[in-house]
């Protein structure tokens, strides 16, 4: 006997779909190939072989390292400013309504709805009304005002999810306001606390545009790489750099996909 057709099966997609798809994921990965396979090739004029010599000499090299730390000082403290600033805005605004309340939502979004540009040239003339000298902390500020609303994002989707009742609950047991956010609301956070500083580090590491309107003297990774484009010499080192930037923005923005999965129910939650 022939077996009956599942009719919950989802139909097969036509054979030219599959090719536009398949040729766009290759036409988006293949210059990201180019680099990698670079990074690890050397020649001698007449053969080519692979090699580990660029890595040597990428971290060998004093500006490469003096980029690299720089980027993580710059992409660690606005994370932590963005927590700071990104919880704090949650808590304020979920459960509360008030006059103003979509504004300063809106706000809150614009810097990173807005292009870089004019992120940049704001940043820029603000620190020169304030007569601020561009530098570290310059570039920190800025940074924050995009990355905090990736902790913004993720902390207001748990406190949506997360019932209500088990502050309540903590409240009614005498516990004060400190006590029932370390013990209760925390760790209902953790997850989506963690996965949204993940990607707002990702997002400080590779930033580029408002850093070059805040950074003044300083150079950062992605700076340092649009530099090295004058350097045709240096591009195998280059490549080297480059990947060192993808994985450290590739890797945080996985390691929160896979922190968020699955907890649409938080536990304690109505269902």
């Amino acid at each position: 006997m022939r077996s009956k057709p599942d009719r919950h099966a989802q139909p097969s997609a036509p054979v030219w779909l599959k090719t536009l798809a398949y040729g766009g994921l290759v036409f988006l990965h293949f210059p990201i190939a180019v680099i990698l396979i670079n990074a690890f090739l050397a020649g001698d004029g007449e053969q080519t072989h692979f090699t580990l010599r660029w890595f040597n000499e990428a971290f060998a090299r004093e500006d490469v390292m003096s980029a690299i730390v720089l980027s993580l000082k710059v992409a660690s403290v606005a994370t932590l400013l963005a927590m700071v600033m990104g919880v704090m805005a949650a808590a304020a605004l979920y459960r509360r309504h008030f006059f103003g309340k979509q504004t300063i939502t809106t706000v809150l979004i614009l810097p990173i709805a807005l292009p870089g540009i004019i992120t940049g040239i704001a940043l820029l003339s603000a620190m020169n009304t304030l007569d601020i000298a561009p530098g570290f902390w310059t570039i920190v500020v800025s940074h924050a005002t995009f990355c905090v609303v990736m902790i913004y994002n993720n902390v207001i989707a748990r406190f949506r999810r997360m019932s209500h009742s088990l502050v309540e609950a903590s409240m009614d047991l005498g516990a004060d306001g400190f006590t029932t956010f370390r013990h209760i609301i925390l760790p209902q956070l953790a997850t989506a606390l963690l996965a949204g500083a993940l990607l707002a580090f990702a997002l400080s590491f590779d930033e580029l545009i408002v850093t070059i309107f805040t950074a003044g003297h300083e150079v950062t990774l992605p700076i340092w790489l649009l530099n090295q484009l004058s350097r045709p010499r240096d591009a195998p080192v280059t490549n080297v750099v480059a990947i060192m930037v993808m994985l450290m923005t590739a890797l945080p923005i996985m390691a929160a996909y896979y922190l968020t999965r699955g907890t649409g129910t938080v536990e304690g939650s109505s269902r």
